[in-house]
């Protein structure tokens, strides 16, 4: 039996009340599996695939590249081909969200139903790690319920030594090779893959004119508009204070190579900045608020925003309850989610929940800068590039590695003397590590 289904624009979070068509994956006449991503959207807070809730062909596309879509509104029609599938035109429920909730899919694989023989459905979660093997899942047997692959099947059959999928294989080498051949840059931000270059619409030639226009892309217009709604809501006021972080830079020195044999990411300067920062909003909580009209709202968990950027986008992924984290498992929360911001693999969960922002500016060689808030948050602080410069030390000089650290705040929360004393804390708080500092 044959169904005309609408799928619609899913609530992808409590928050949110639409989202923009970046582009679709599918066309008109393709056939979709159940659970297969046909577009891309982006939010306020992260880009996501819109997985099918049927299985079929796709009819029509009701939502236009760029075009802002309501959450339950039409984005496409799809003629079901399982008369049961047809049955519902619900949203999906952010779990189902490939990208968006990649996470959740792995954790919860029990939420599809189970009615019936499952063999052939495959959760993203599955289908991603199948081609991450290689493993063709038609030649895994699934224990799950109804007959149905799940990650643990699909691990156990690649660790088997099994016969894999040839093609996916190669696919997976092939994407590697790529990556490996992409330049890298010798300083700045390094990308794991060219980033989409925006469409450029050149003027017809005239004399005297020398300029082009540049389509503003979906995820641009994000920015602007989220950008726009901080500086307008938002009071911002800002001030700087100097760090010598002479010891850490030894510190980093004496244990980075060892960290890495050890636990295979590196050992940054952010992960003791963050260490610094959290131990200091322990002492000054009100750091760690947002403005509600006629309240000030203080969270008790402390999650830091880190800003992630591309040449075309930036991300401001969370570190949960980051004052619960040791040095070490900073560290490797920074590593996944820089990795993943540059890969454009962030979730919705990834993005979701930060208090304040940190911001390493000096990875990219800046010694000087004004944040913007992320918005409803009430402070963004940077860490600029690490310079060795001469300091006055007990009237004598002396050549240290100093760092400027800047500090924008939301002035109705906070003033001059909170952030001042906040900013003290961070100082002595980068200032005391020393040698014996442990990572665990």
């Amino acid at each position: 039996m044959k169904t005309l289904t609408e799928i619609v624009m899913p609530k992808l979070a409590e928050s949110l009340v639409s989202a923009t068509i970046d582009r679709w994956l599918k066309q008109p006449g393709d056939m979709i599996s159940m659970y297969e991503p046909i577009c891309e959207v982006i939010t306020n807070k992260v880009n996501a695939e819109i997985p099918s809730t049927v299985e079929g062909r796709l009819v029509s596309i009701l939502a236009k590249d760029g075009e802002d879509v309501p959450v339950g509104a039409p984005i496409c029609v799809i003629e079901a081909i399982d008369d049961t599938a047809g049955a519902s035109v619900s949203a999906p429920s952010s779990s189902a969200v490939s990208t968006a909730s990649s996470q959740s899919s792995e954790d919860n694989e029990q939420d599809i139903p189970a009615e019936g023989d499952m063999r052939g459905r495959y959760s993203p979660a599955v289908q991603r790690i199948a081609a991450e093997q290689g493993v063709d899942l038609q030649l895994v047997r699934g224990t799950g319920l109804g007959g149905r692959v799940t990650r643990k099947d699909v691990l156990a059959y690649a660790a088997s030594g099994q016969p894999k999928a040839t093609v996916a294989a190669e696919a997976v080498k092939d994407a590697t090779t790529k990556t490996e051949k992409a330049p890298l840059r010798t300083t700045g931000l390094h990308l794991s893959e060219t980033p989409r270059i925006p469409q450029i619409e050149v003027e017809s030639e005239i004399p005297g004119r020398g300029e082009y226009f540049i389509d503003i892309t979906p995820i641009r217009n994000a920015i602007a508009r989220n950008v726009k709604q901080s500086v307008t809501e938002i009071p911002h006021a800002w001030m700087m204070i100097e760090v010598d972080v002479t010891n850490l830079v030894q510190l980093r020195n004496k244990l980075k190579d060892e960290f890495k044999k050890r636990e295979g990411v590196n050992l940054t300067y952010l992960a003791f900045v963050l260490k610094a920062v959290v131990n200091a909003v322990k002492d000054y909580p009100i750091i760690n608020s947002t403005w509600a009209t006629d309240k000030i709202i203080v969270k008790r968990d402390i999650n830091i925003s880190l800003a992630v950027g591309t040449e075309d986008s930036v991300a401001t992924p969370v570190i949960k309850n980051a004052d619960q984290k040791n040095i070490a498992g900073i560290a490797h929360e920074i590593d996944d989610l820089a990795r993943r911001g540059r890969e454009g693999k962030l979730t919705l969960a990834d993005m979701s929940g930060g208090t304040l922002t940190v911001n390493n500016t000096g990875s990219f060689g800046s010694i000087l800068s004004y944040p913007t808030i992320v918005y409803p948050q009430a402070v963004n602080l940077t860490f600029e590039s690490i310079v060795k410069r001469p300091v006055v030390i007990n009237d004598m000089i002396g050549v240290r590695s100093m760092a400027n650290m800047c500090l924008s705040l939301d002035h109705r929360i906070l003033d001059g003397v909170i952030c001042g004393r906040f900013l003290q804390r961070v100082k002595e708080n980068l200032e005391s590590f020393s040698l014996d500092t442990k990572l665990y």
